[in-house]
């Protein structure tokens, strides 16, 4: 379960002003003041170990830190907790969250059932999770994002169209990457969006090393690299956390943990204090964040980018929220979790449905409005899902290419082999559904 609201006593990441981008870097300065302290403690000690300040008489093991609690900023009624803490974004860009929330809500329902009929082969959904888009709000376009599995949110809020979104799904032939990849692993050069791979962890020690070559580059912009809880538990996650720490890489960490991960609740895959406490343990700022509240999501994301790009230095947020779909069109999550703990969260902690009380409450939302955004999505993504499920496959070309510049001689040979084979065997290998035949 969540915590209770950050109170002005209690907070460990005080934001003075959201308003001011100065006050902002100064509040993520003095964040989680006693764990900050702990890592700077390890820094120095770890370059001075033998100072004489280092030693003590004592025999003692710590057992443990200080919990870290839940930034939060709006309470389930969309009501801001504290107004210092209030985003201070103007009106379009607050409905521009909201729509793209709504918007991978209708594409997530309509592709989960088209997985179901046979139409595309995998799908993950976000349910749950929407809030994550505070993300998206926060960083430049000129940032690097490296996903998971759900950062479509970041794509969309992007600009990247239902029409590239289903293409990549049906893995057609105008799919950016050429039918290679399973549905949901999109990638956009133009979005700054590097290909979702499906290996876990794989993408956080490559965000660490592209965020150490944007250092070098002199461009003041930054990595953001999402992954889960679980993927926390594989070795890149270490590797990565401590190149980024030693190399002052500007990358901002976000994990969203849904509990859950594939299908192990967290209180079987990890001990500690989530996974928020290995940040301190590598010297690197961290916070905690509600995972349900766009706007506690926007103003850590907002203020951990400054410190990367302004300091290169790398940040940690661990975004608590809750998984309410499966974890894939793979999986069935009611093994493992009782469905009216689903039920439960997906109405009382629902993020889609605390922003749109935030919007009402400045009456900037209605239910007319709701009504005629929905509808619209849906038929929109209707003709994008048509049009791309109508289209053929890649061409069969793309079996061969993209791997080396120039095609090595046992390449040719497969390629002038599976040729034969499909002119002498018609019957069995059809290429009707490809963009065109493969060349002699």
């Amino acid at each position: 379960m969540l915590t209770s609201p950050v109170r002005k006593a209690t907070t460990h990441f005080r934001i003075r002003s959201i308003r001011n981008a100065r006050l902002v870097h100064t509040s993520l300065k003095v964040l989680n003041t006693a764990n900050r302290a702990t890592a700077e403690s390890y820094k120095s000690s770890k370059s001075n170990w033998s100072g004489t300040n280092n030693f003590t008489h004592d025999l003692e093991f710590a057992r443990n830190m200080k919990p870290f609690k839940s930034y939060r900023v709006m309470d389930h009624k969309g009501h801001i907790l504290d107004k210092n803490h209030e985003p201070g974004i103007p009106k379009e860009k607050a409905l521009h969250c909201y729509r793209t929330m709504v918007q991978l809500n209708v594409i997530d329902s309509i592709l989960y059932e088209a997985q179901r009929q046979g139409r595309i082969s995998f799908y993950i959904t976000h349910y749950g999770e929407e809030a994550m888009v505070g993300c998206a709000a926060a960083l430049a376009d000129c940032d690097v994002v490296y996903g998971q599995y759900r950062e479509a949110f970041m794509l969309l809020y992007r600009g990247f169209t239902m029409d590239e979104m289903m293409n990549q799904c049906f893995s057609n032939d105008l799919d950016f990457g050429k039918g290679r990849q399973m549905p949901i692993h999109y990638g956009s050069k133009k979005h700054n969006f590097q290909t979702i791979s499906s290996p876990l962890a794989t993408q956080i020690p490559q965000a660490a090393g592209a965020a150490y070559a944007l250092k070098l580059s002199g461009k003041r912009a930054c990595v953001a690299c999402f992954f889960g809880e679980g993927a926390a538990s594989e070795g890149d996650f270490h590797a990565g956390l401590n190149m980024a720490a030693t190399l002052r890489s500007p990358v901002v960490f976000i994990c969203r943990n849904n509990g859950y991960a594939i299908s192990t609740p967290s209180t079987e895959q990890y001990k500690g204090d989530g996974i928020a406490s290995r940040g301190i343990g590598y010297g690197i700022d961290t916070i905690r964040v509600d995972g349900n509240d766009v706007w506690a999501v926007y103003n850590a994301t907002k203020a951990a980018r400054q410190i990367a790009v302004e300091e290169n230095r790398p940040v940690l947020i661990e975004a608590m929220t809750y998984r309410i779909g499966h974890h894939s069109t793979s999986d069935d999550s009611s093994k493992y979790r009782d469905r009216k703990e689903v039920e439960e969260r997906a109405k009382f902690d629902n993020p889609i449905t605390r922003l749109r009380r935030y919007l009402e409450n400045m009456h900037w939302w209605s239910q007319e409005e709701e009504d005629k955004w929905r509808k619209e999505v849906r038929s929109s993504l209707m003709r994008s899902f048509n049009a791309a499920e109508k289209r053929k496959k890649p061409a069969l070309e793309n079996l061969f290419t993209d791997v080396y510049d120039e095609m090595p001689p046992n390449l040719i040979e497969q390629k002038r082999e599976l040729d034969q084979l499909i002119r002498k065997y018609p019957e069995y290998y059809s290429i009707n559904e490809f963009a065109s035949a493969i060349d002699k």
